[in-house]
């Protein structure tokens, strides 16, 4: 189920530098991926168009914790990754501990670096790193009514369930 295309960070830089040896386009992306919605399979599906294989790079579970608070990973990093490897547009995972991508674009240095239309341009990490490169660095606009963050808060809103709910309507004497 795409659990080899999972791998180690090291092991991740070898196979870009193997793709690129070999003519081949590296598209990048990253995130914490906590809660995967259409949102993200419809920009990981136009990222993967962009090249010859998409690289995704999951932030770590203490990286999302810093970044999100407390309550999240909703998942923990080896699920996300998991969920991530399964996906047809996905070809590599990798995991990473930092709170942004910096260290790993710089190394990786991707032919296409991939961020959502929420990021604006001067604050896509890696961006110098990648155009230095002769890379190019590309925004995906985002897709609206989808949102890992507003879907947490919506089903933390929810008292019980509707079925259990009406079950409990009925046995309440009038």
């Amino acid at each position: 189920m795409g659990v080899g295309k999972i791998l180690p960070l090291e092991r991740a830089f070898q196979v870009v530098d193997d793709l690129k040896r070999r003519g081949q386009r590296a598209v990048f992306t990253n995130g914490c991926f906590d809660i995967l919605h259409p949102g993200h399979t419809r920009y990981l599906a136009e990222a993967r168009a962009l090249g010859d294989a998409l690289i995704v790079a999951v932030n770590s579970d203490a990286s999302v914790r810093a970044l999100k608070g407390p309550s999240r990973p909703v998942f923990p990093e080896a699920e996300r990754a998991e969920v991530l490897a399964a996906l047809r547009a996905v070809d590599y995972v990798t995991i990473f501990d930092d709170l942004t991508p910096q260290a790993v674009i710089a190394r990786m240095t991707p032919d296409v670096l991939v961020k959502g239309g929420d990021w604006a341009p001067d604050e896509i990490v890696g961006r110098a790193e990648v155009e230095a490169a002769g890379g190019r660095v590309v925004s995906i606009p985002v897709v609206p009514g989808f949102s890992t963050s507003a879907l947490i808060d919506a089903v933390g809103k929810q008292k019980e369930p509707e079925g259990r709910r009406q079950e409990s309507e009925r046995r309440t004497p009038q």
